[in-house]
């Protein structure tokens, strides 16, 4: 089987000389079809930009990056950005969900973007496996921690993204949210067929993964 995200001697460096930090420090990893992998370590580890960069938000300073067969350090702008929208799906701490869009808008607004037909009944049953299909019409500012999470995850899902990448997705959330949310990602990413990557502070969360990746001063251990 070949791997759906793949990195080879993987460098981010920021600044020079005594200031020179280097993020992500050689990093070799490779993430298989359908797997859970929970990426792990301290406060400054490199994990949220190693993240970064396996989705393309972020450049490398040297190495290479294989998304479903291609090399994403290699493409343009405007490639890469078209790759992001199909293939990956981000869930980030802060939600980032649009305060005037409703729950719905919110979903669909990454699949018009790319000049697609949202798949309304598709959408319909991750709203119903998340469980906040009386929230559709329903503005961000009005739902609960719980429930923004749960939109920002269906909007991750609603593309059909292969891969799910996400950045703490718990770290706004309660222990029972906690829990919920990661049993549900676990559940969606079975069901839809997708591979999820979780940077996490959690030990719990990092368990229920099939595979945990340990980050330390931007090496892995």
């Amino acid at each position: 089987m070949t791997p759906i995200l793949q990195t080879k001697d993987l460098c981010k460096f920021y600044g020079s000389g005594e200031n020179l930090i280097k993020a992500v420090d050689h990093v070799d990893i490779q993430i298989m079809p359908g797997e859970y992998a929970a990426i792990i370590g301290k406060s400054g580890s490199g994990k949220s930009t190693l993240l970064h960069l396996l989705g393309g938000l972020e450049n490398p300073t040297s190495g290479e990056i294989w998304v479903d067969g291609k090399n994403i350090a290699a493409l343009s702008e405007e490639k890469l950005a078209a790759l992001r929208r199909r293939k990956i799906g981000f869930i980030f701490q802060a939600f980032n969900l649009i305060p005037s869009l409703n729950v719905w808008e919110n979903i669909v607004l990454p699949i018009g973007l790319d000049g697609k037909k949202a798949d309304e009944s598709f959408i319909r049953d991750i709203l119903q496996t998340l469980g906040i299909e009386s929230k559709i019409n329903a503005l961000p500012n009005t739902l609960s921690g719980g429930q923004q999470q749960r939109t920002a995850i269906a909007r991750a899902i609603a593309a059909k993204p292969s891969i799910i990448l996400a950045d703490e997705p718990t770290g706004n959330l309660d222990t029972k949210n906690s829990d919920e949310v990661i049993s549900l990602l676990k559940l969606s990413a079975k069901k839809y067929g997708q591979t999820l990557v979780v940077i996490t502070h959690n030990e719990d969360i990092a368990q229920m993964a099939d595979r945990t990746i340990v980050l330390e001063d931007g090496k892995l251990v």
